[in-house]
Parts: structure tokens; sequence; C-alpha cells
């Protein structure tokens, strides 16, 4: 078996059936009878599916109905599918209506960490119905995933050991990482300078960018650096060289929240000396991607975070005919001192949030689990991930590799987009197992390659887990945390433009204190220890 064979078969992101099937593919040998996709649901069943759309499949669907995944599950399962989807921005406040008005469908998808005292609250409110024992009776490929990767299954239950939902899972560390600092490497090739590790080396590249004209225009229209709160909170960009989190992190096992650490204010110290001097672009708490195309694609962004496929492949692709010389690299989280290991950076959670849950109204609960299952057995792990075999794919010496169908469209849509129509691998959503070889497709340039080894690196240790409050907490918790942070956030953006002066942060905090933060911390710190003692 070569080196390749022996990767994919390492792939954490299948199920023990899955990397079965890709060991059986590298030696020949026959598909064991444990690794076989449910039974087909011993009635025709027809379900509805409330599921929010996700922007990149907007651009290329209607409706997942039209998604090859759920013709093809149809014709494998007789399940007959119809999705419902909410408007685009509008997903909280129609599933919250959705909540109230007691009607419904079938299956929904959401986010269920979201639900006010968690998923395991909406079990008992009569929304959605446990599934332990409904998995371990009709659900044998999900069972056996859980069974062998008790990691996951920790992250899949409740506090109080409930199954919820079908979650989509992200099995390995390249595909919970998938965006971060992003530099114009051809700036610093022509000004001489080394990728940055640190923050004063950060301050001299950033520096450098403002002063030396490295878009060679001869004008002063360089904009250093753009980083907005969303990368703050979501990367720990800069803040996490301090070992912070812009919210609650753990050290040590006690529940912190970093905006009131004393370190916190250092990080403030710097990021406002940055903008003062213009190394932050000075609209940076009004931006938003369409200001981001323009600045890059204008050939005036030095730095920014961005998105593996979404960020690196997009914009060296927009600009290949543009300007031969544009060329991005990944930065590493940057350290206060040479050498150190960065500690945070961005990493999503394996079982994410996201799952699809079976509600009270069900009529066929057993037929819809049967359904549900059929993702994470060989035939819908290929189909989830990779589509129609020989329309949007095709095997080639055991390797599943997207045809020109979708890496060559011929309407001329990018990857992203012509895959919405044949898989959802890049949905980030759906009941499935992710497969590092879409990613290694996806993200085929060097550039791209290189990023997930670079923005792999931290450790991530402080990160919490993925916890839930209880229902007596959960409404306290809630409302305290919108009023912290919306006072919060607009004090961070005071202090790095100066709108505020630093000496008020002892205020800052004395003010966050008494809006209840410390009440806060004991509600995650019990919540993490809960998690902690899941089995």
């Amino acid at each position: 078996m070569n080196k390749k064979m022996k990767a994919i078969a390492k792939v954490a992101g299948l199920s023990v059936v899955a990397s079965t099937f890709i060991l059986a593919g590298c030696s020949g040998g026959s598909k064991p009878a444990a690794t076989a996709d449910p039974t087909k649901p011993e009635k025709l069943t027809n379900l509805v599916v409330w599921a929010r759309m996700v922007p990149q499949a907007a651009l290329s669907i209607k409706s997942y109905n039209e998604n090859e995944v759920y013709k093809e599950m149809e014709k494998a399962t007789g399940v007959k599918v119809d999705f419902q989807h909410p408007p685009q921005g509008q997903e909280k406040e129609q599933f919250n209506l959705m909540m109230t008005s007691g009607k419904l469908p079938d299956v929904i998808e959401y986010a269920w960490s979201t639900f006010p005292g968690g998923p395991e609250k909406a079990i008992k409110d009569n929304k959605i119905i446990k599934l332990n024992d409904l998995v371990d009776k009709y659900a044998p490929n999900f069972k056996k995933l859980l069974d062998s990767h008790p990691d996951w299954k920790k992250q899949a239950l409740t506090d109080e050991g409930s199954l919820f939902s079908f979650p989509f899972i992200r099995g390995e560390k390249g595909l919970q990482v998938y965006q971060g600092i992003t530099v114009r490497k051809d700036w610093l090739d022509k000004l001489g300078l080394q990728m940055p590790t640190t923050i004063d080396e950060w301050y001299t590249v950033l520096k450098a960018f403002k002063e030396k004209d490295p878009n060679g225009n001869g004008k002063a229209d360089e904009v250093p650096l753009l980083v907005t709160l969303n990368d703050f909170n979501k990367t720990h960009v800069f803040v996490g060289a301090w070992g912070l989190t812009n919210s609650f992190y753990k050290d040590g096992g006690k529940v912190k929240f970093g905006p009131i650490e004393p370190n916190y204010k250092e990080f403030l110290t710097t990021m406002n000396k940055w903008y003062k001097e213009g190394l932050i672009d000075k609209d940076f708490a009004a931006t938003d991607g369409k200001v981001t195309d323009a600045k890059v694609t204008g050939n005036q962004l030095g730095t920014a975070i961005m998105a593996t496929g979404g960020g690196i492949g997009k914009y060296m692709g927009l600009m290949a005919s543009k300007n031969k010389d544009f060329k991005l690299g990944a930065a590493p989280y940057p350290t206060l001192v040479k050498g150190q290991k960065p500690e945070l950076g961005h990493s999503d959670y394996a079982v994410t949030a996201q799952g699809s849950a079976i509600s009270i109204n069900n009529k066929n609960p057993i037929e819809t689990v049967k359904w549900l299952d059929y993702g994470y057995g060989e035939v819908g792990h290929m189909l989830f991930n990779f589509g129609k075999e020989d329309v949007s794919y095709k095997m080639e010496k055991g390797y599943p590799k997207f045809t020109d169908l979708i890496t060559k469209n011929p309407e001329g849509m990018p990857m992203q987009q012509a895959m919405v129509k044949y898989n959802r691998a890049g949905y980030g959503e759906g009941p499935f197992v992710q497969d590092i070889r879409y990613m290694d497709q996806y993200a085929s340039s060097p550039e791209q390659q290189e990023s997930l080894k670079i923005w792999t690196q931290p450790s991530n240790e402080k990160m919490m887990p993925l916890v839930t409050p209880t229902k007596e907490e959960s409404s306290k918790f809630a409302s305290t945390m919108t009023d912290i942070n919306t006072y919060k956030d607009e004090m961070i953006i005071k202090f790095i433009m100066g709108a505020e002066p630093l000496s008020s942060f002892d205020a800052y905090v004395k003010t966050i204190k008494g809006m209840g933060i410390d009440d806060a911390i004991k509600v995650q710190q019990a919540a993490l220890e809960r998690y902690n003692n899941r089995k």
C-alpha cells in the first residue's frame, strides 16, 4: 500500500465503517457485512425537513431538493424528502416562531446547543425526541461510529446522556481548521521580509507595508491589516498571543473570561498603537465582504483573516490574470516570544452544534432514523462527500476524484458552487462525517495546502468545549451575556480606535463585573464540569 493510501486509511473523518471500506478498496477485499447500510425503510415515507440553506448553496440551487444526494437517497431508501428553508438571515427568528407554533416538521436541522436550556430542554419540552434507543436498534452505522470514537460520542450527548440529533462531524483536525491570518507573500518578498511569527515582528511587517509602497503605485494607499471583531471572536487572532480568547476559555480546568483579564489590556494597548499608526484599517469596525473584496482586488490590502477556499483560493483565482505577482501566504498565529508554539487559533468542533433532530410530530421515527443513518454508512458517506459516482466523481486507484463537472465546471462556476448540486461536503452541515479527501481537492493549490498545515499548529487546549447551561441557568445566563457582549464589543472598538482611553480599562472591568460576569463564569464552570463527566 503506498503512502497516499495509508494516509487515506488514517482519515479520522471516517467512521470505522468508512475506514474499513477504504482499506478493503486498497486490498481488493470484499465488504464486511457489518459495513452494510441500514435496511431500507419498510414502507414508503414522506418527510418534511426544515434546514437553513447555507449562502454558498443558495448561489447554485433553490432548495436542497435539487441536490443529487437526496435524489439518490430516495432511490436507495424509498424516503422522499421535502425541504423547507427559512429566508437567509432569518433562521433564528423563523426557528423560534416554528417552536412556538407547535407546527413542527419531521426533521429539524439546527444548531441545538443554542436552544434555550440546550437540547435536553428541547427534549423535555416535547419539541424533539430522545434518540438513544432508536439509534441502538435502527442506526447501526451511527451507533458503530460513536462506539468507536468515545470523544465524538461525548460531544454528541447532552449532560444527561441523551442523543438528540444526527450531527455533522468534522473528523480530522485539517477539517476543523479552515481560516486564519493571510498575508501578501509577494509584498513580503518585495520588501525582503520574513513571515512574522511574533507580535513585534508583526509590527515591523505592518509598518513596512504602510510606509514602503509594496504595491508600487507611488501612493500611500496600502491597508496593512484588516481585522474585525468577528475575527477576534472566532479565530482569537492576535489576542491569542497573550493566552486569551475574546470570550470564555479554560485555564487549568478553571473557566475565565478573557476580556476582563489583566493581559487583555496589553492586547488592547497593542491594537490601539497599531490603529493610531494607520496599520489597522480605519474602517475595521464597519467592514463587510464586499469592502474586503474591493481592497484585495484593488491591490491595497496586506493582511486579513481569510478562509482556505473562500479566501486564498478565491483571491488567487481572481487575481491570476490581473497581477501575475500576486501571491497569498498563510501566517502562523503569533506569540509574544520567538519560538513559542501558539496556544490559540481558529478551530471548529469535531462534532458540531448543527444536527438533524427528529421532532415530536414525526409519525415515522423508525423510518426516519434509518434514513438519517444512511449518511454514516459506506454508500451514504461517499454520496454526501462526493456525490454520484461517474458523474461528480470517479474512483481512480481507490481514490474518489472529482470530475471536470466539479473542478472545471462547463458553466464556469467556481468549484464551491459546482459542488453544492452534487454533495454536502462543502456546506459544513448535514448528517454525515466529512471526508478529508474532499478538502484535499477543494483546497488543492500549494498555498491552500500550506495554510491548513500552518493554521493547525495551535494546541487550542484552552478552548471551551461545546457546553450547555441547564434550564435553570439558561435564561439568566443568556440575557446577562447578551448585555455583557454588547457592552464589551462597543468598548473594544472604542479602546482600539482611541475613543476611550486605556486608562478606563479598570472601570470597564468593574462595569462588566457589575453586569454579572462572575455568575456567568460560574455557569460556564458548572457546565464544563458536567461536560467532563459525560460518558
